[in-house]
């Protein structure tokens, strides 16, 4: 059996607040892009504080995950990258109004749910919206479901 092949884990935050949702506008090989805040999972870290620190580096937003929304595999079309998504839902806190954004990140942004539908053709992937649809349709699974051994 090949071992070679592995999915790129990553988290996304999904935050909503007056019925607006968070997302960055971020450089990509396409051009910019919306996603939510969203990253890969590092080395030693878990899942919830790879999303609140991935929350952090990209919008300045301090965020809480008390739900997980959703787990999502995704092959891109280009057939070079899976990509195994875990989505936690929360609120923020608090920002930290001048913290030096990722490199790529051009800006935090607030969107509806159909600004997000306008401009599905600049979301970075699918799940974009799949992710918000999940949250709307209040898919709201507890935190104890998943388990981080250090």
């Amino acid at each position: 059996m090949d071992r070679s092949w592995k999915p790129n884990v990553t988290v996304a935050a999904v935050i909503e607040r007056d019925g607006r949702f968070l997302l960055v506008e971020e450089e990509t090989p396409e051009g910019l892009r919306f996603n939510q805040p969203a990253g890969h999972l590092e080395e030693g870290e878990s899942l919830l504080e790879a999303s609140v620190r991935e929350a952090l580096e990209e919008t300045a937003h301090h965020f809480v995950p008390e739900y997980l929304v959703g787990i999502y595999q995704w092959p891109r079309p280009q057939g070079d990258i899976t990509y195994l998504r875990f989505a936690f839902g929360g609120q923020v806190t608090g920002e930290e109004s001048g913290r030096p954004l990722d490199a790529g990140i051009v800006r935090p942004v607030w969107m509806t749910r159909d600004e997000l539908v306008a401009t599905r053709e600049r979301h970075r992937s699918p799940l974009i919206l799949q992710c918000v649809d999940d949250w709307i349709a209040g898919r709201r699974y507890p935190l104890d479901l998943i388990r981080h051994y250090a």
